[in-house]
């Protein structure tokens, strides 16, 4: 049975001229063998600095308390709740490259799934670090969790708020195993091609003793297929979770059924957009032009443009429903939100999220790495506005007028961002100059004795 659409093999993913032996020379050498290009050197520099300032942000919080945030009631949830939810929405792309479009048979996933799922890894990192540092005593984190009732208090198990520690530890732990699982047969081949001692060891060390036997595939292809499983229903019910954050409560905004979907796709509306902000630079710096096509970039262009389009229709239903339900504390925040003091962000958003991104129907700004890229960046920014506009605007204004106040983000309330963006950044450049960032064996089967159902040849080893 061939898993190969006509289209695909008429279009190929993987640009002729490569054997199975040109893929893992090319790949593992990026790591043992090339040298760290200088322009990568100077983003990690500035990235190192950025982390840097976050841990003079975190250290002047644990220090003063939050009180040096923005944060005042009635908006008692900032930047923190924004950049964690933001982080999150960023997480799905890589779950839903590796795992949904696996369990579709979709090849065009095979050459940026690793480099997604890496991102996946340290976006949810970043995104963890924001709800504890909210908290103003997060090393009393473990509260929150169904330890027996020795201190006489127990989390409150029908909040959403503690619902977002079991959705979020379970995507982490799932999305880890799902990439290291994917990544001891490549693994495996940087063990064999290294040529220090102490690097054979190390890989060697984490390829778990694998030799390529019949028996080791076997069981390799259950497991990544149970994995991918597994990792499918997150990708709708993490998000759905963090939703429900906002969903379950009484405040005009917030209180509507239609979060749980709309969340989803703006999440991975704004993963896409971080993954193709990430592989375009990688993919120039590196030449991996022959890996990570132009067919790929549009693939992956479509689908933002499709979850662009639901967005939109979310937040076309927010609007509508406000107006339908005749309910005068969702007319107002509607109105607030585009008429009021926070009115420039709303529209910068529908900038950034919508019409921009309708630029994308047209194949050239699919297919040209700089235009897509700019998009990709214009969306990054659009949907973190998407989450401050949602946040701010129903909690400045609630239900008692004399407790409205406006909401202004300090410098440290800036410094952290920046700082989990910096982060983040460093992270995918350790990624990058340590594991392959391209999944070798799976590439291979974009070759053409894989294509026909073929036995590898001695050019596939």
């Amino acid at each position: 049975m061939n898993a190969f659409p006509d289209s695909v093999q008429a279009e190929p993913l993987l640009r002729p001229g490569h054997t199975g032996a040109s893929i893992t020379e090319r790949i593992t050498s990026n790591v043992l063998v090339r040298r760290t290009p200088r322009s990568l050197w100077v983003a990690f520099a500035v990235a190192f600095v950025l982390v840097m300032l976050l841990f003079y942000a975190v250290g002047y919080l644990l220090l003063k308390g939050v009180g040096i945030w923005g944060i005042r009631i009635p908006v008692a949830w900032g930047f923190a709740i924004v950049n964690f939810v933001w982080w999150i929405g960023i997480g799905h792309a890589g779950t839903l490259i590796s795992a949904i479009l696996l369990l579709l048979v979709q090849p065009w996933r095979n050459s940026i799934n690793r480099f997604a799922e890496a991102m996946t890894l340290f976006a949810v990192g970043c995104a963890g670090l924001f709800p504890l540092l909210h908290l103003g005593r997060p090393w009393v984190f473990y509260w929150i969790l169904p330890l027996p009732e020795t201190m006489t208090l127990w989390p409150q198990f029908r909040s959403p708020l503690v619902w977002d520690v079991f959705a979020v530890a379970t995507y982490f732990t799932i999305s880890f195993i799902f990439w290291y699982v994917g990544l001891i047969p490549d693994l495996a081949a940087m063990r064999d091609r290294a040529s220090r001692r102490w690097v054979q060891i190390a890989y060697g060390v984490l390829a778990m003793g694998w030799t390529g036997s019949a028996r080791h595939w076997h069981r390799y292809e259950t497991a990544y297929l149970l994995l991918a499983g597994l990792a499918t229903p997150l990708v709708v019910s993490v998000h759905s979770v963090v939703s429900f954050d906002f969903a379950v409560s009484m405040l005009p905004g917030w209180h509507t059924t239609i979060f749980p979907p709309y969340f989803v796709a703006g999440a991975i509306y704004s993963g896409f957009a971080m993954v193709l902000s990430l592989v375009i630079p990688v993919r120039k710096v590196y030449g991996l032009e022959d890996f990570i096509t132009t067919r790929h970039l549009d693939n992956m262009a479509k689908v933002m443009l499709a979850t662009g389009l639901i967005v939109a229709y979310g937040y076309a239903m927010e609007t509508f429903i406000a107006w339908y339900g005749g309910n005068g504390f969702e007319l107002s925040m509607m109105r607030l939100r585009m008429f009021g003091p926070y009115g420039n962000a709303y529209w910068l958003l529908i900038l950034c999220n919508i019409l921009i991104p309708q630029l994308l129907w047209l194949r050239y700004f699919r297919q040209k790495p700089l235009a897509l890229f700019c998009v990709s960046i214009v969306i990054n920014v659009g949907m973190w506005l998407e989450r401050y506009v949602i946040i701010v605007t129903s909690l400045a204004r609630d239900f008692l007028p004399s407790s409205w106040a406006m909401y202004y983000p300090t410098f440290w309330d800036i410094a952290t961002l920046a700082g989990t963006v910096g982060l983040f950044i460093a992270l995918m450049f350790v990624f990058i100059r340590l594991m392959p960032m391209i999944s070798m064996f799976e590439l291979k089967l974009l070759l053409p004795w894989a294509r026909g159902g073929g036995r590898a040849t001695e050019d596939a080893e």
